[in-house]
């Protein structure tokens, strides 16, 4: 089992930047893939970053790359999403996932432990 809490989220302005992180327990951290997530009010969710249990495998949403940034800290148990040049579309409330293959994958499905997410609103 693993648990997942999300942090960092807020209202930032447009063309802001913020950085969320998924701190991990239970499981070896190590050994998972994590990905993001987020839905927006009256959307469905939606896959946004992923990275493998190695970081040698990364995707993202065409929506956010380039813009976006996941990275991982086995020493610490903790995958961050870091966000620059936001804009009001990407507010939603943004999930952390983690997957016990260690694959990294766009596919929500796939993860098998979720965080309870954390709201990033921007708007000016």
């Amino acid at each position: 089992q693993v648990q997942l809490v999300e942090s960092g989220g807020g209202l930032v302005q447009p063309g802001g930047s913020l950085r969320l992180s998924c701190a991990a327990s239970g499981r070896a951290f190590s050994s998972l893939a994590l990905g993001w997530f987020r839905q927006a009010p009256g959307k469905e969710r939606e896959f946004v970053a992923a990275i493998s249990w190695s970081g040698d495998s990364i995707l993202y949403a065409d929506s956010v790359k380039g813009r976006f940034t996941i990275s991982r800290d086995n020493a610490k148990s903790t995958t961050y999403l870091q966000m620059n040049s936001l804009k009001p579309e990407d507010t939603a409330v943004y999930y952390c996932a983690a997957e016990g293959r260690g694959i990294a994958t766009i596919l929500e499905f796939e993860y098998d432990y979720w965080g309870q997410g954390t709201q990033v609103t921007v708007s000016s």
